[in-house]
């Protein structure tokens, strides 16, 4: 009963062993602070909220918006193939972990054979046999006593945590590209807006300078040259139509389905880029906090641990390994004494295959799977890395985009000062129409250069926020 005993506690002590490497998690290879600079006067602010823990939906405030990110998260294609991804390999998981166990199966069989008489010394008949079984089996289970086939499904276990991150990180970026893409639209509407109103008033230009030449007091240089204004702001309104319209396409597209007719009408609605709520402030925190809130960064790592697992499986093929097969039931020659009493049958065939010579696969395999965590490390330190760039960058978008706006706008006021003297000068006869051209040609670019600054500064807050982490909590 002893030895019965202490075999049995032997056997478990040895079942447990695993043969994974211990992990540790390698330097992140990236500083301890953003950069400081001029461009990066805001990077190191601890005021606003964390971006992690701020879910889309407070940082999204627009209805609108709101509306069509929850249209993309029901509908976009992407992000159901990374949702079946995520059950795809949890279902492998569950295939891997079941190898643990014992298969049984019931079993019911009947077999005849007839074979000549001279097989049998030479009897005048021959034989015709008939058995008839049925029980259970358990069909080659392998006993993990060094751990590989734990190693493989704690491997697979990693990759269905990576691919839930994935998911995450995937949800992350369908959120911000949604957003991003409906403010190019608003954008490019407003940029229509500014075409067609310049066209309007070149269009009153030609008139007048027409009337003035009709006069004698203008010449045909001059209605030329209004004609050129005239014909640039209506390529100009073409082109914004264009973009209007791909715009859309790009957002039915992201948003995986038609858009609603009221949520379009909505939409139609607000026409300029300062009509969005102003996003919430988001706190930069530390480089290292990104090793936590970035889905796409717990991705790598889960991928470096299941190519760890991975050295543990290798390191078992190594070791001998035990598979037993074992059946019982009962059989007869008969249908009718199949249950009887003294009709029972069993089998066991326990099976010890020590690798003795293979060639080098064994080490070859081991190889491979100390390559591939090498190279999961260098996945995860550049997912790290290039976290950190998306970040450093989008701060110091921030702190400059400010500064570059209120200029831009105080030039937009000056060309308008500039264009409204210019003309007032042009109707009175002291200048000529060409003044008045480079001073409307000047304006109409300050506007659009404008609008293309707004559009980038609200562009680059929305990436700051996927950057730092946010945007996967409702």
């Amino acid at each position: 009963m002893r030895r019965l005993a202490f075999s049995s506690l032997l056997l478990l002590s040895v079942s447990a062993c695993s043969l994974i490497p211990d992990y540790h998690r390698p330097s992140p290879g990236i500083a301890d602070s953003w950069p400081a600079g001029p461009a990066s006067v805001s990077a190191d602010s601890t005021q606003g909220a964390d971006a992690a823990e701020l879910g889309w939906s407070k940082f999204f405030t627009d209805p609108v918006a709101q509306d069509l990110i929850v249209l993309a998260l029901n509908n976009n294609g992407n992000l159901r193939v990374a949702a079946l991804n995520v059950q795809t390999a949890e279902a492998q998981y569950g295939v891997d972990r079941a190898s643990l166990f014992p298969a049984i199966n019931g079993t019911a069989g009947l077999d005849r054979s007839v074979m000549p008489g001279d097989v049998y010394g030479g009897q005048s008949t021959g034989q015709n046999l008939r058995e008839y079984s049925i029980g259970a089996s358990a069909v080659s289970w392998e006993l993990d006593l060094f751990g590989q086939i734990r190693s493989r499904a704690r491997a697979q276990k990693e990759i269905v945590f990576s691919d839930a991150e994935t998911r995450t990180s995937t949800q992350m970026s369908l959120i911000a590209e949604v957003v991003s893409e409906y403010l190019t639209w608003l954008a490019d509407r407003q940029g229509l807006a500014v075409a067609e109103n310049t066209v309007a008033t070149e269009a009153d230009s030609v008139r007048l300078t027409k009337l003035l030449l009709d006069h004698g007091t203008d010449t045909a240089l001059d209605v030329a040259q209004a004609e050129v204004t005239l014909h640039s702001a209506q390529a100009s309104v073409a082109q914004y139509q264009r973009a209007v319209a791909q715009d859309m396409d790009e957002l039915v597209l992201l948003v995986g389905a038609p858009i609603p007719a009221n949520l379009m009408q909505r939409m139609e609605a607000v026409n300029t880029l300062a009509a969005e709520p102003a996003f919430p402030p988001l706190a930069a925190g530390l480089p290292s906090d990104l090793l936590t809130r970035r889905p796409d960064i717990r991705a790598a790592e889960h991928m470096l641990l299941s190519a760890n697992a991975n050295i543990g499986a290798a390191r078992a093929a190594f070791f001998p390994s035990i598979t037993l097969t074992a059946s019982g039931g009962t059989a007869s020659a008969s249908l009718a004494k199949l249950f009887t009493p003294g009709q029972g049958s069993w089998a066991f065939e326990p099976q010890l295959t020590l690798p003795i010579f293979d060639a080098g696969s064994n080490l070859a395999n081991l190889d491979i799977a100390r390559l591939e965590k090498r190279i999961d490390i260098a996945d995860y330190q550049m997912a790290i890395q290039q976290a950190f760039h998306d970040v450093s960058d989008a701060l110091a978008a921030r702190s400059t985009y400010a500064d570059q706006i209120t200029a831009q706008q105080l030039l937009v006021q000056a060309d308008q000062t500039n264009y409204d003297l210019s003309l007032m000068r042009f109707k009175a006869g002291v200048d000529a129409y060409l003044t008045v051209l480079i001073a409307e040609e000047s304006l109409f670019s300050a506007r659009l250069t404008l609008i293309s600054l707004q559009l980038y500064q609200q562009q680059n807050l929305v990436t700051l926020y996927k950057a730092l982490g946010g945007g996967w909590k409702t």
